[in-house]
């Protein structure tokens, strides 16, 4: 695909960014109509101070909520279904979505299914399934995310498991982008170390993965290099000083710009980590951050030119491959993130099967090389020994 051939590209929703930015959330309910809306979030947030403080906030601005949390890490359709029923029979109106990406995209895949007469499996990402969607009836949300990591607080899809297959599932439709992001970096504050280092790791990997995705989109390019830059220049901080309100800034406005740019395509980190987070239940962004340079090991024939760009970006001598490569384990290294996914407890006896799965996975599609299933087993026997 070249400049001048036709294309359709489309950028996110609209964005409220700052410190303080949800104190503004009665306000932005009342906005679109919203009088009752479900507040959906994660099992592990539910007593967090965030949240209750964000449900009295909502009550004393004179919006009635009610807060549904069955959501576990890796949502299920069985998640989305009791979200749905909680609903329907609270008669709401809206869906404010508050969390990491699970709670997000649970919350998401709520308020558009409530408008289907379809399963949910019918809105996978597979060809044009996206058109079966009936869009005339489904309610406002309001996303805030408390990671700076998947960015789902501006994208158009969900990440679903299906438990009885023991797959993730990408349910797309264009109607799930949210109405308005709320992106208050206060929320992230409180995030661990280790989940601060995941979570911002999973966001370098959607910029790193769609610079490097085939294909024509400036913007998503500009988009994913400077999403780089950021978390280059901040993740540590943050992972370092939980209080860094500049570093935490940086990466909330990072992860978004990550999703932004991953309208371009992701590729095999992402291939094989869902396929490895369906099947062992590993938290997604620590699963990329592992894989990722094994990954980008199978990849270099295809990348090596554009790791001249990545190379001058991060300021790094004799730009180029190898100098980025090294770069990216020492970062790893510096944030604590584990260099195999035996560390995780990820076995390597169903290679073949996480292979198989790899090449199934939608984002696939956009990684740099089409690998077979048998080289995606081989990179996921290499990361689960931790051989480059």
């Amino acid at each position: 695909m070249t400049a001048l051939d036709i294309r359709e590209w489309s950028y996110p929703t609209r964005i409220i960014f700052g410190c303080g930015a949800v104190q503004r959330l009665p306000e932005l309910c009342k906005s679109l109509a919203m009088s009752a809306p479900l507040f959906v979030t994660d099992e592990g947030l539910r007593e967090a101070p965030i949240v209750t403080g964000t449900l009295d906030l909502l009550r004393a601005g004179g919006v009635a909520t009610k807060c549904f949390s069955d959501v576990v890490g890796n949502p299920t359709a069985a998640n989305v279904e009791a979200g749905l029923a909680a609903f329907q029979r609270g008669g709401h109106d809206g869906v404010i979505a508050f969390g990491g990406g699970s709670g997000l995209d649970a919350a998401k895949a709520i308020a558009f299914m409530s408008g289907q007469d379809l399963d949910i499996w019918a809105f996978e990402e597979v060809g044009d399934n996206w058109k079966r969607g009936k869009t005339d009836k489904l309610p406002p949300v309001i996303a805030l995310p408390t990671t700076a990591g998947t960015g789902s607080e501006v994208g158009r899809a969900s990440v679903i498991s299906n438990e009885e297959t023991k797959e993730k599932k990408i349910i797309f439709h264009p109607s799930m982008m949210p109405e308005i992001a709320l992106c208050d970096p206060e929320l992230t504050r409180g995030l661990p170390p280790h989940l601060t280092a995941a979570t911002g790791f999973d966001a370098f990997v959607h910029c790193f993965e769609a610079f490097c995705a085939p294909g024509f989109h400036p913007m998503a390019d500009g988009m994913a290099l400077e999403g780089m830059r950021r978390i280059a220049a901040y993740l540590p901080r943050a992972v370092e000083t939980g209080d860094d309100l500049e570093a935490r800034a940086n990466m909330m406005v990072a992860a978004s710009m990550g999703a932004t740019a991953f309208q371009k395509g992701l590729g095999g980190v992402h291939s094989i980590s869902h396929a490895v987070g369906a099947l062992y239940g590993t938290h997604h962004g620590l699963t990329n951050a592992v894989v990722m340079p094994y990954v980008v090991a199978a990849n270099r024939s295809a990348i090596e030119d554009d790791m001249k760009l990545v190379a001058r970006l991060l300021d790094l001598p004799n730009p180029g491959f190898d100098a980025v490569f090294a770069w990216l384990l020492d970062f790893r290294h510096r944030i604590g993130i584990p260099h195999s996914l035996a560390e995780l407890k990820v076995p390597s006896d169903r290679a073949e099967e996480i292979g198989a799965r790899a090449i199934q996975d939608p984002t696939a599609a956009g990684n740099p090389i089409p690998h077979s299933a048998e080289t995606y087993a081989q990179i996921f026997r290499r990361a689960c020994r931790g051989e480059i």
